[in-house]
């Protein structure tokens, strides 16, 4: 309320979110092309395959899941390379909300609820990936989730609300989902808030949604379901991240941003990772602030990992961190 200059109305939002300075499409799309240039470091190639791998939520999101597909996905989110055991796990498995008690038994050990070690289960609610639902249907998807024992719960804004200027109805949305995201201990699932940005159709409204998520109690933002097109690009993440930035500078408060669908090879994740640490900061590129969203990504990095450890690497010299 002290950042937007009064209470948490229709109106005040409105102001606040119209006050945000424009976008300047050519210059965050050609800041985003030349940080997709950005060189690194020969000795940096092994370190940034192995924090891809980490920064990964580990997707299956169809309507023909079966328990035994999410056993197979989560199989290879504990143990993605078999022969290596020095492959880092990934982040966490996301998954529809009545898969979650399948992931959870087959992570077994290596899940703790609520903590920030092992792999975290994630499940997508709020009538993913369309958002058209009451919020009672919202609140109940969300909170079956959270009692099934999901760390993590990846929502979907009303686009169509948010379209029509009812900020206020997104935002009480999102507070009411952020509070069934509570668990009976007083702690919470982490809360990431989907924008589907292909749907926003402007950089100004992409900058308006994610203030407005962060403003309405989000741990993270989020581009896409992933069921859309456009879904992640480099430009949205750039802005997403300048958000987070500029709200931690105000704040002290860090949000994480989560591109997701789309990021299919290492040579394009390295090109986020160098647009985070340039743009954030590296303190960011932790699984805490930072994920990709992908069901394929995880194939090519592994490939390229396998090549750069047995020498015969034939990828490019992407990143430097310094």
């Amino acid at each position: 309320m002290s950042l937007i200059g009064g209470d948490l109305t229709e109106k005040s939002l409105k102001l606040h979110l119209d006050g945000l300075t424009g976008v300047d499409a050519v210059g965050l799309e050609q800041r985003a092309a030349a940080l997709g240039t950005r060189s690194i470091k020969t000795t940096s190639k092994a370190w940034a395959l192995d924090a891809i791998i980490s920064l990964i939520d580990l997707t299956t999101l169809e309507g023909a899941d079966t328990p035994g597909k999410v056993r197979s996905l989560v199989a290879k989110a504990v143990n993605p390379d078999p022969s290596d055991s020095a492959t880092p796990r990934v982040a966490a498995v996301c998954v529809y909300g009545d898969m979650v008690p399948h992931a959870i038994e087959s992570l077994g050990a290596s899940w703790s609820a609520g903590e920030d070690n092992g792999i975290n289960v994630a499940a997508v609610a709020t009538a993913f990936p369309s958002g058209r639902a009451s919020l009672a249907v919202k609140i109940a998807d969300t909170s079956e989730a959270v009692v099934a024992g999901a760390d993590e719960i990846d929502m979907v804004i009303d686009r169509g609300a948010f379209l029509a200027g009812s900020v206020g109805v997104v935002f009480d949305q999102i507070v009411a989902v952020k509070e069934a995201c509570r668990r009976t201990n007083g702690t919470y699932a982490h809360l990431k808030v989907i924008l589907e940005t292909g749907e926003l159709s402007t950089y100004d409204n992409v900058r308006r949604a994610s203030w407005l998520a962060i403003l309405a109690g989000g741990d993270f933002i989020k581009t896409s379901t992933g069921k859309v097109s456009p879904a992640a690009t480099l430009p949205v993440t750039l802005l997403m991240l300048e958000v987070v930035r500029d709200w931690y500078r105000l704040t002290g408060e860090r949000i994480g941003v989560k591109p997701a669908g789309g990021i299919r090879t290492a040579k394009d994740a390295i090109k986020y990772l160098v647009t985070v640490a340039e743009t954030a900061g590296e303190e960011w590129l932790t699984p805490q602030l930072f994920r990709f969203g992908a069901s394929s990504l995880l194939n090519d990095v592994l490939l390229q990992r396998q090549k750069l450890t047995t020498g015969r690497y034939s990828g490019p010299d992407y990143v430097t961190m310094d």
